[in-house]
């Protein structure tokens, strides 16, 4: 879809959706596709980089950047070494936020809700989708562990990648995906003078998505 196309549906929705007096339905799937297809004209790195926020045994907060790799119905999913911090926290506690921003358009999107791991059959198909260097590196990475130095790690690729060679690299046990089901989508546009649209998205008990506006 030509870049025009796309920011006119854009800002049409967005009319829609921060209108005062607006009271139709919106689904907050299409609308964050819009944004994000939007984002990727625009940002010159990187539009699927979000913000995850886990929970660790003490109920301290974890933040860190990682990838949006698939939106499909069910939510929001990025791929990861299951046993990493963020994997442990994930899977002690199922549930995270998310939090996107597109610096060239000043946007947000904020995302709430619970957590689960991708099929086999799914995370298989995405990790044959990647580059060989990041299977390799799937293998070689104890994410979170503690290194002794930047060559230790180098050593191990090396040594996959003889391994490997001549050979498809299968997907490791520890490495999958999760998939954040939302309960709460915000959206948030920046506004002269502080004075921001907010509107938030709650999935509600009926099945279906409910959204108000919030101050600034």
């Amino acid at each position: 879809m030509a870049q025009d196309n796309i920011e006119a549906l854009v800002k049409s929705r967005n009319q829609d959706l921060f209108d005062p007096e607006f009271t139709g339905d919106i689904d907050p799937y299409e609308l964050f596709d819009r944004w994000l297809e939007l984002a990727w004209e625009k940002e010159q790195f990187n539009a699927n980089a979000m913000s995850l926020a886990t929970l660790d045994e003490d109920g301290l907060p974890n933040i860190r950047v990682v990838l949006l790799k698939e939106r499909e119905a069910d939510g929001f999913t990025f791929y990861t070494n299951t046993n990493s911090k963020k994997g442990q926290e994930l899977n002690k506690h199922p549930k995270a936020a998310l939090g996107f921003y597109w610096r060239t358009l000043n946007w947000q999107v904020r995302v709430r809700g619970d957590v689960k791991p991708v099929a086999a059959d799914r995370a298989d198909a995405y990790h044959t989708s990647r580059p060989r260097g990041s299977q390799i590196g799937a293998h070689a990475s104890h994410q979170s562990q503690p290194l002794s130095s930047r060559q230790e790690l180098i050593d191990r690729v090396e040594e996959l990648t003889q391994h490997y060679e001549g050979q498809d690299v299968p997907r490791p046990d520890h490495w999958s995906g999760y998939t954040v089901m939302p309960t709460e989508i915000e959206f948030w546009c920046d506004g002269e003078f502080r004075l921001h649209d907010r509107v938030r998205f709650t999935w509600s008990s009926d099945g279906a998505w409910q959204h108000q506006r919030l101050n600034p």
